[in-house]
């Protein structure tokens, strides 16, 4: 097991923050619309790196298999939080002014929606845990883990459709939709950066790292 927990959270919403452009070939109806978004974003980029943030410390101070679960419950919570509040942003913009913008936006969503059910009914499994054996709570992380690598790597196509083209552009104008620069730890579900393609994704590995004493 290995310290990259928020390498599985980076799914879907990483592409909203993951823009860089800086062209000026939208038109203002399509920037107006991107502001609109872009502004409701960034506080959830600080929610879910606070919560990646909580991950990392947790991991690297070799935690309780206790403190582990109460950590990564609490984490799943503001990430499923953040999806709804994504949603609730894409929704309250309305479509944006481009082709298919109706359906690209209410694809989109849909699917963030969904991704905070996922997330979730992922805190509801976490708290479920049983902390007393340690070897059999990290041979439950890790199915907790193939679980989460599925939810996060699943459901972007929505995103990407909605986000091209000029809505692209116009996105990567606004602050709130830009990279930042990364605290410490790995991504955050809203995609300050991409995540390491070669991570093994594992819930506060720590506890998994001592599996039985």
């Amino acid at each position: 097991m290995n310290k990259k927990l928020a390498a599985a959270l980076s799914g879907g919403v990483a592409l909203v923050l993951t823009l860089s452009g800086c062209s000026d070939d939208s038109d203002d109806k399509v920037n107006a619309w991107a502001k609109k978004v872009c502004d409701q974003i960034q506080p959830q980029l600080a929610k879910n790196e606070a919560a990646n943030a909580a991950i990392k410390q947790r991991t690297d101070e070799n935690s309780k298999p206790a403190e582990v679960k109460k950590t990564d419950s609490e984490a799943f919570q503001q990430i499923s939080e953040s999806y709804t509040a994504l949603a609730k942003a894409f929704d309250s913009a309305g479509p944006p002014p481009v082709e298919d913008g109706e359906t690209k936006q209410k694809d989109a969503v849909r699917e963030l929606n969904a991704s905070s059910k996922a997330y979730a009914e992922l805190k509801v499994k976490v708290d479920a845990l049983q902390t007393k054996d340690q070897g059999q709570f990290a041979d439950d992380l890790k199915v907790l883990a193939e679980e989460m690598t599925r939810v996060s790597n699943s459901g972007d196509q929505a995103l990407k459709k909605l986000q091209s083209g000029d809505v692209a552009v116009a996105m990567s104008k606004q602050k709130g939709c830009q990279k930042t620069k990364a605290s410490t730890g790995p991504a955050s579900p809203l995609g300050s950066e991409a995540p390491d393609a070669g991570a093994e994704a594992t819930p506060s590995a720590s506890a998994s790292e001592e599996k039985k004493a």
